[in-house]
């Protein structure tokens, strides 16, 4: 049996410490539009949610603070879901403006393989996202 997709992408849920931090980053400096809906989440906090092209982001800021954080260290310093891909063409003036808003870059701009340069910032949580450009 294999699931029967009727989307063509994944909505992805993250779990943040502070939902205006979360904001400042994925909607103000990586610019990923905000849906303008808002969800209640049952045990308090709020779901809030951006349009990534065809997926849904879903930012969650629960009503108490979790007791555990995203690990540091790179891709390969946990099990788990470790980042997410952003396939852009910009890759230069988005890396930069992470950098300058003072978000970590993790990994600076760089060929991954002939036709893929990436970079990889953290999130305000920690959680890496990766930009990726094709040439």
């Amino acid at each position: 049996m294999a699931v029967h997709l009727t989307k063509d992408s994944i909505d992805l849920g993250i779990v943040v410490s502070d939902g205006a931090a979360a904001l400042a980053f994925y909607r103000d400096t990586l610019g990923i539009p905000d849906t303008g809906e808002t969800m209640l989440m049952p045990g308090g906090g709020t779901m809030y949610r951006l349009q990534c092209g065809s997926s849904l982001l879903k930012l969650v800021a629960p009503g108490t603070a979790p007791t555990e954080h995203a690990v540091r260290g790179g891709i390969t310093a946990a099990t788990g879901h470790r980042y997410v891909t952003l396939t852009i063409d910009n890759l230069e003036e988005v890396t930069a403006a992470c950098a300058e808003a003072g978000y970590a870059v993790i990994v600076p701009i760089r060929e991954a393989r002939p036709g893929i340069t990436i970079s990889m910032v953290e999130d305000p949580d920690g959680n890496i996202v990766e930009l990726l450009q094709r040439t």
